[in-house]
Order: C-alpha cells, then structure tokens, then sequence
C-alpha cells in the first residue's frame, strides 16, 4: 500500500449512494473519491490509481461488469482490488462478476461493519501484493547492477591478465585503479635492461623433436617468469630462448641496477638446477645474461589489436651484445651499471675486458657481476 491513507474510488450512479459510502470510509481514515458512471471511472483511473475500486453494478452505459473486464485487459490495473456493490443475490449474478474479475461483494443496503472489514481485507492483500513486487523490482535491480558489477569484473581482470604480460600483478592491478600513470603512452625514461639466451640452443633444436623443444622453453620460461615478478622487473619480450627484461619502467625504482643484478645471480642459480635435468636427457645448455644501462624511449608499439610494451634506444643494443659475448653461466654488465652497484656488498663486478661490439665504434668495457655470497 502506498504512503499516507489507502484511497477508495467510490463508482455508483446515484449520487447519495456514492456519498454515503464515501463518508462512511473517510470517517475510517480512508481518502476517498467518487465518480458517477463507469466512464467517470475509467477516466478518473486516468489519472491516478487507487487502492481499492467499489463499483456499482447496475449504471447506465458502462455497467460495473463491463468496467470490471476493461480493468482486469489492462495490465496497470489487472491486481487493483475491485468490490461490486449489488443488490442482485443471484448465484448467477455473482458468477458474472466474478468471471469479470471482480475480486468481492457487498449487498445493498450495505452494512458498515461488512463494508470496512472487506475493504480492510483486500487493503491487506493489497499491501502485500505490492511489497512483493517492490522487492521484486529491487531485486531486478540488484540482479542488473550484479550483472554490471560482474562483466566490469571480467573486463578489469581481462585488463590485469594483458598487463601482467609485461608488468608485476601489483603494478598492473595500480594501473588500473589509476595509482599509476599510463605506461603506454610514449616517454623517456632512464632504465637498466637485462638480455638472456640460451647457449647451445639452436644445436639442440636441430637434433631434438619439436615436442622436447617446446618442453625446454617451458620449463626455462616458468622458471625465468618466476625470478622476473619476484624482482619485480618488466618482461619486454620473450623472443624463443631470449628474453628482455628491464627495471625503473613503468614503475620507478630506487635501486634498478642492484635490482637486475641479483636478478640475473638468481636466474643462474636456477638454470643450474635446470641444466643439471637437462644434461641427464642429453640437453647441453647453458644461459648468457647481459646487463646495461641507460635512458630509452618506451611506450605501446604496435598497431590496432595488437599492443607490446617496448622500450627503444642504444641501452637495448647494449645489453643485447654484452649477453651475445656472454658465456653460458656468466653474467656481463655496462660500466655505468658496475658504478651503480657501488655501496652493495653482496654483489661483486670483475672486469671483463674491452669488448667491440657490433654496433659500437669504440671497445666497450665490460665486467662480469658475481654474488658475494
């Protein structure tokens, strides 16, 4: 039922019969309006419902059968409580009204004592009717803004998924919630990058069914990702046996080079657990690791459907030779990537030599990192 007094539309014909039982219920508390016709009526429901309908049965024009069916075709109206007022008692008549819909019958001369405890029933049953579908409408809602909740779930988690391909879930799960800026959007930015390949792997692949290759790569990717989240690098690319990986992009770090560096100690402690069960098969492989670093360029590249998260510059080049020059087990880093280990007493830089590299006019001094440990 609706806020405030129930409102009764009283319908009959004669005018002080409509009074009469328009004063009765508003002594009740109930607010009444009466009309004079069943056209008065059906336009009076026009404009505003009421709680409950007593319809006169015999009116001139619309008779209260013929308003009751009008009512029931009408889906705003087809639960809106009607009583018919009638001073017929044939079983027969009753029938009718409620074949037509009516919902009950007060018998003319009406008694006041019927009148309200009938009226107050299908109030009740009214009420009732209509928490349900209020609750039935909230829960339509609930079930609507569950629905949305649910599809911006999976697209967040499709959205963390994608960026997890190349950041930490931390970091990525930040980007979204906008705690860090868009990385995709091209800037400049000083880095430390780290290249890693395998050496012997392209003899391996020659000899080897495809089905053991891909076996391989499995297990060194698994165990390289690993390493790479709990360092919290940025995973460039895997390009089959290589991989780049850089530090202090998109999330900025104080310590990149130390960071990289034991990286890199870590990722050799693994592969020897690894090349010990690959030489048990017969796999003679071993990793090279190249460290340098330096300002790059480092956004989206690519086009539409198809987005990597790329850093450009001589830095990548570096770090790609010096790993081309590393042996299998052995780590070679920049100079400038040896001065920022200064101060770290569990890592350890050897001077490697001058390298010439492709790419670079000059030798290159290299050095090759070590755990204190």
């Amino acid at each position: 039922m609706k806020a405030g007094p129930a409102h009764i539309l009283v319908v009959d014909d004669i005018a002080k019969n409509a009074k009469l039982l328009a004063d009765l219920l508003s002594a009740k508390g109930y607010r009444t309006t009466t009309a004079a016709s069943g056209e008065a009526a059906l336009a009076a429901l026009e404009d505003e419902t009421p709680d409950l309908v007593l319809l006169d049965v015999m009116m001139p024009g619309l008779s209260g059968y013929d308003v009751c069916r009008r009512l029931r075709a009408d889906g705003r109206h087809a639960m809106l409580p009607v009583v018919l007022v009638t001073a017929l008692d044939a079983a027969s008549e009753r029938v009718q009204g409620l074949e037509a819909g009516a919902d009950d019958f007060i018998s003319k001369p009406v008694q006041q004592a019927e009148l309200l405890a009938r009226v107050r029933s299908l109030l009740r049953i009214k009420a009732l009717y209509d928490e349900v579908q209020r609750q039935r409408a909230e829960l339509a809602d609930w079930n609507r803004t569950l629905e949305q909740r649910v599809a911006d779930a999976a697209a967040q988690l499709e959205q963390v998924g994608r960026l997890k391909r190349f950041f930490s879930p931390a970091l990525a799960e930040a980007i979204l919630a906008g705690g860090a800026a868009d990385p995709l959007q091209s800037h400049r930015r000083e880095i430390t990058v780290v290249f890693l390949d395998l050496r012997g792997f392209t003899a391996f692949t020659e000899t080897a069914d495809p089905e053991e290759v891909m076996g391989v790569l499995r297990e060194y990717h698994a165990a390289m990702g690993r390493l790479i989240q709990a360092h919290e690098g940025t995973l460039e690319r895997f390009a089959g046996d290589g991989m780049m990986i850089f530090f202090n992009d998109p999330q900025v770090i104080p310590d990149p080079a130390p960071r990289a560096a034991r990286m890199a100690l870590a990722m050799q402690q693994a592969m020897d657990a690894l090349c010990a069960g690959w030489q048990r098969r017969g796999y003679e492989l071993r990793m090279g690791i190249g460290i340098a670093q330096g300002f790059a360029t480092i956004g989206g590249i690519g086009f539409e459907g198809r987005i990597d998260y790329g850093a450009i510059g001589n830095v990548t080049n570096l770090a790609a030779r010096l790993c081309g020059e590393a042996a299998g087990g052995e780590i070679l880093a920049s100079q400038r990537v040896v001065g920022a280990l200064d101060g770290q007493v569990d890592l350890l830089a050897e001077p490697a030599g001058a390298l010439t590299l492709k790419g670079f006019q000059r030798p290159v001094p290299a050095f090759r990192i070590l755990s204190a440990a």
